[in-house]
């Protein structure tokens, strides 16, 4: 398994990057933007999600092992944005701006396209699996027919097949329908290991790239096909599927219950649809006909110019992002000691994120610049309470 891996070289290494140090828990997605009628014909058939940089394949990889250096060195810096409140109070906003230097094996595609992704939460993930997908189609409304400015669409997987075709659920941009495709991904890209579901030995290696190629991989025969054998996958799916979601705090306070109120008047719950009650015939009895309250349609929507990373995979544009859900979001910085929100971390809190909301949450944004502080405060504790 010689492909390039992430590693953590500090205490805080769950911390996104500050200043001039290393990223280690925020990480570069590339592609390249179809230049050619059969690349857009490919990219518009569904066949394939996305075209991969050719000499740096689907993600800068910053981190090599012993003799394959590491693709190049992703660079942060932030603008900060001031925005003007309600009651004289204000906030600001930090925009990042992403380069890429050092790169070890050539300059980048001229129709490169980069976005940078911290990890989200794993909670919950095989209860989100387990939601019919009539329940998450039937709140796609793509041409806003109702006119209340909320276009969700569904990111479908194989659109083309409809012998394979499934409604994409996990990740940013909703690109995975399974926790196993989910699972599969992440194995070969982030760690370069191969399973059953994704033989890529080498990882996110390219043809550029020979001293990867030249190094060992992980692959046994007497083990089976790939580096991690059945039924190590399955293991770490049934692991990921079965992470439980933490109890809610509070639920009865009255500040709560008040930013309850401001959720639902503001439209928040347009997107973050609240509940659900899981499939009678979903695949793991466990997670069969249950009440969740995970907070999300699980639909693309267009965040506006502000969130767009400018990189179009699979059905979503590259303004579009799938609603993330809420549930666990008050214990992010218990878990993960900070407070950083959003797909690339650049929120540094819970107000700063609704502020970044755009296209078609700019109406629910303004109400939330608009009104009385106290309701802002109440929204945030209520949102601290999931």
């Amino acid at each position: 398994m010689p492909a390039p891996a992430k590693a953590v070289t500090r205490k805080q290494g769950r911390l996104p990057p500050v200043d001039d140090e290393r990223p280690v828990s925020i990480f570069m997605r590339l592609s390249v933007a179809p230049s050619t009628p059969e690349e857009r014909a490919l990219i518009e058939s569904g066949e394939v999600p996305l075209l991969p940089e050719p000499t740096y394949g689907g993600q800068l990889q910053n981190f090599g092992v012993p003799g394959v250096p590491g693709e190049g060195e992703m660079k942060i810096t932030y603008e900060e944005i001031k925005i003007d409140l309600s009651e004289g109070e204000t906030a600001s906003l930090r925009k990042p701006t992403y380069t890429i230097e050092n790169l070890a094996y050539g300059p980048m595609s001229e129709h490169a396209l980069i976005s940078a992704r911290v990890a989200p939460p794993m909670i919950g993930l095989g209860l989100l699996e387990a939601i019919a997908d009539t329940d998450i189609t039937s709140q796609a409304d793509s041409e806003d027919a109702d006119g209340d400015g909320i276009s969700g669409r569904v990111s479908w997987v194989n659109p083309a097949d409809p012998d394979t075709k499934q409604v994409g659920r996990f990740g940013w941009k909703a690109l995975n329908a399974t926790v196993q495709s989910q699972s599969a991904g992440a194995f070969a890209g982030d760690i370069g290991i191969s399973t059953p579901y994704d033989l890529r030995n080498y990882g996110d290696c390219t043809e550029a790239q020979t001293a990867c190629f030249e190094q060992a991989h992980g692959e046994q025969a007497h083990l089976g096909v790939s580096e991690a054998p059945d039924p190590v996958l399955d293991l770490v799916v049934f692991y990921s599927q079965n992470l439980a979601v933490p109890a809610r705090r509070d639920a009865n306070d009255t500040q709560v219950l008040a930013g309850k109120k401001v959720f639902y008047e503001t439209g928040c719950a347009s997107c973050h649809t609240p509940k659900y009650v899981t499939s009678r015939t979903a695949e793991n009895p466990e997670h069969q006909f249950q009440l969740i309250w995970p907070y999300t349609d699980l639909l693309l929507h267009d965040m506006g110019e502000g969130l767009s990373d400018g990189r179009p995979t699979g059905s979503a544009s590259g303004n579009e992002w799938k609603t993330p859900p809420l549930w666990g979001i008050g214990l992010t910085e218990t878990v993960n000691n900070h407070r950083f929100f959003l797909h690339d971390g650049r929120a540094r809190g819970l107000l700063e994120a609704v502020l970044w909301h755009g296209g078609e949450a700019e109406a629910a944004k303004t109400r939330v610049v608009e009104m009385p502080a106290k309701d802002r405060a109440n929204l945030i504790r209520f949102l601290e309470s999931l």
